[in-house]
């Protein structure tokens, strides 16, 4: 047996809700700009133009269990991060070129998770058309909740997705606001990648996005899914 030169990383594992085991993160893909409202917000025409990504690594999610306040380390080299309140969904199957009538088929569960971003950073990127990385890609950038599978879960494709600071409302919007629904963006996903077990999707934030501070806390909520506490430290 070959033996690694130096220890190889540990698989980021993400707990099943009703203690059925862990889900393995292999890759992470982010939807940009999926609600027409945050299109317009962020200075982009929300007409369905192809849908667009960008990934962040696995050890970058960061698990918040049911019930407890979790806690996010405010980054260095910025002095703008936002949240971004999100519906994720798991990857139990693998494919490519998925039609979107089988999409579903796909999923193993989904959850409420939290695109942390380096606002300043990521438009620097923009405006030098540079890559993302450093703003959407640092240490903790991804908190989430507990996977639900979808035998305990109907697939949530409608239903208030809401985000508060310190008890003020920020963020409001409707699953079924997506401009691409998840099967498409599954479908259309799978043709520039082939998905495999293990893969999450963050399948984009509604309005409403904006700067924390130290000392915050964050509240996500999403209808039939769950709640996501966040304290900002």
């Amino acid at each position: 047996m070959t033996e690694f030169v130096v220890t190889p990383p540990a698989i980021n594992g993400i707990p099943v809700r009703g203690g059925q085991g862990q889900f393995p993160v292999r890759r992470v893909y982010c939807v940009g700009r999926n609600y027409a409202a945050h299109a317009r917000e962020m200075g982009s025409d929300p007409d369905r133009e192809p849908p667009f990504f960008f990934c962040k690594p696995a050890d970058a999610v960061r698990y918040i269990p049911d019930g407890e306040t979790g806690q996010f380390v405010y980054p260095t080299e910025t002095k703008d991060c936002h949240y971004e309140i999100e519906l994720v969904v798991a990857i139990g199957t693998g494919g490519r070129d998925i039609a979107v009538e089988s999409a579903a088929k796909h999923i193993y569960g989904y959850a409420i998770g939290l695109d942390m971003t380096r606002r300043d950073l990521q438009n620097a990127a923009k405006k030098g058309g540079r890559p993302w990385e450093t703003g959407k890609a640092f240490d903790g950038s991804a908190p989430i909740g507990p996977i639900i599978p979808v035998k305990d879960v109907v697939h949530p494709d409608k239903g208030a997705i809401t985000l508060s600071v310190n008890g003020r409302e920020h963020q409001r919007g409707d699953l079924s606001d997506l401009i691409w629904s998840v099967p498409e963006t599954i479908a259309y996903l799978s043709k520039l990648f082939e998905l495999q077990p293990g893969d999450l999707i963050y399948t984009g934030t509604p309005e409403g996005v904006g700067p924390i501070s130290v000392g915050d806390l964050m509240v996500g909520k999403i209808d039939g899914v769950g709640e996501l506490h966040v304290k900002v430290i």
